[in-house]
């Protein structure tokens, strides 16, 4: 089948059958479909869309291009389940999250990424525990999951190796907005994580990819209908991101506040509503509660016991990090130079630019704009007060973490136009947006 007779197919605003998506992976797969080629599908698909059933075709096609985890031998104790956060700044659920769950009887196997662009990366995270084990062998990855219930570990190059390839090239010609794209791509790597059920937190507002509430709703659709129809139990849940989650970014600053969160030093209260939500749909989900409001309990009362908090750290130190992950965070990177961003007048905050924010950051060292850029885990932001907090002149609205005094002084004359200091009244509104249902 030629790869000219396929892109022409959609590019006309045909149906492409379950043989020509095959026939287009394989090409991915094996290189015999060159960049154009791939390109001008990609572009044609952005154009014309696809059905559901071709995304179907298309997301089980990518999960088979490569290996499919298989956990039948390994003995768990519990469903296997997990969560994926289309992205945003400050997102940092998945490190509580993963250990609530496992906490509650489920097994969280949570293959995550780095981060590109504005957004974080949980791997990025995670790296600044030293020593810890982002690729642990296939016996020790097993073995973490049987005796601690929960695994935060990165995505081996042999899984959905069709996706890998499709999405660089999709990077750099403009196609990376296609919703069709965008669920194959996810859930390919999530099906060859051998979940029995998974939740989406799918991101809406000025820091998130689906900056409006008709993306994001489309998205959402998109990926629930397509994971239930690829026979993955999956419901999403909107959740706003128009300002920072919890008061850090940057991602020694972000695991700190995660390890705070854990041991109940503090929790920020919209993180906290965030992360009680998508724990108590995937308990639920995963068959672990009869109900929303049963299964939200299991999983407070695991934060309140330290439960959640003695899985976290013997996670880590099965993984090779610290034995005793609290201790050992006193001796987190710190940035050298650190200064606060204090309000121009009285007032109340009443708006930032969220994806600005993570840029900033970004360019303080905290994340890569290529996939070859190294991160320093020490810069970012602290201290971020959130929408609707009254201040007085000169009150701090955040803090600053950098490697040099020049990053310093540029990152604070960045933020300064990014977060607005009006008259009010403004507040922050609901951080669970809706839920998406099969």
């Amino acid at each position: 089948m030629l790869p000219v007779q396929i892109i022409q197919a959609k590019r006309d605003g045909g149906t492409l059958s379950a043989e020509q998506i095959q026939s287009f992976v394989r090409g991915l797969t094996d290189e015999s479909w060159g960049e154009g080629a791939v390109a001008a599908l990609a572009m044609a698909i952005l154009i014309r869309g696809m059905q559901r059933d071709e995304v179907v075709a298309l997301t089980r096609a990518m999960l088979h291009s490569g290996d499919v985890m298989d956990w039948s031998s390994a003995g768990l104790p519990g469903p296997v389940t997990d969560k994926h956060s289309t992205g945003g700044v400050g997102d940092k659920v998945s490190l509580m999250l993963a250990p609530i769950v496992a906490a509650c009887g489920g097994v969280v196997p949570m293959v995550s990424g780095r981060g590109l662009g504005h957004t974080g990366g949980t791997l990025d995270k995670m790296q600044a525990i030293p020593g810890y084990d982002l690729a642990p062998a296939r016996e020790r990855l097993h073995g973490v999951l049987r005796d601690v219930g929960c695994a935060i570990i990165g995505a081996s190059a042999r899984v959905a190796p069709a996706d890998r390839r499709l999405y660089a090239i999709r990077d750099v010609t403009g196609t990376v907005e296609s919703v069709p794209l965008i669920t194959a791509s996810i859930l390919s790597k999530k099906l060859a994580a051998g979940l029995q059920s998974l939740v989406l937190d799918v991101k809406v507002g000025n820091g998130a990819f689906a900056d409006n509430l008709f993306m994001a709703r489309e998205l959402a659709t998109s990926l629930v209908q397509v994971a239930n129809a690829a026979g993955l139990p999956t419901e999403a849940v909107l959740t706003d991101m128009n300002e920072v989650l919890g008061t850090t970014a940057g991602n020694a600053l972000e695991l700190q506040e995660s390890l705070d969160f854990l041991d109940g030093t503090a929790r920020e209260p919209r993180l906290l509503e965030v992360t009680l939500v998508l724990a108590a749909q995937m308990l639920r989900l995963a068959g672990l509660a009869p109900d929303q409001a049963q299964a939200r309990a299991a999983a407070e009362a695991a934060l309140a016991s330290g439960r959640a908090a003695e899985r976290f750290a013997r996670m880590v130190a099965a993984l090779g990090g610290p034995a005793d992950v609290f201790s050992a965070a006193r001796a987190l990177p710190s940035a050298p130079v650190q200064r606060e961003l204090r309000a121009p007048r009285a007032g109340v905050i009443t708006a930032m630019d969220t994806r600005a924010i993570g840029h900033a950051v970004v360019a303080l060292g905290g994340g890569r704009l290529r996939a070859s850029d190294t991160i320093d885990p020490r810069v970012g932001l602290s201290h971020c007060r959130p929408i609707g907090s009254a201040v007085q002149a000169g009150e701090p609205l955040l803090r600053v973490h950098a490697a040099s005094d020049a990053a310093a002084d540029q990152a604070l004359a960045t933020l300064a136009r990014l977060v607005t200091v009006g008259d009010g009244p403004a507040q922050s509104g609901p951080v669970i947006v809706e839920t998406i249902t099969a």
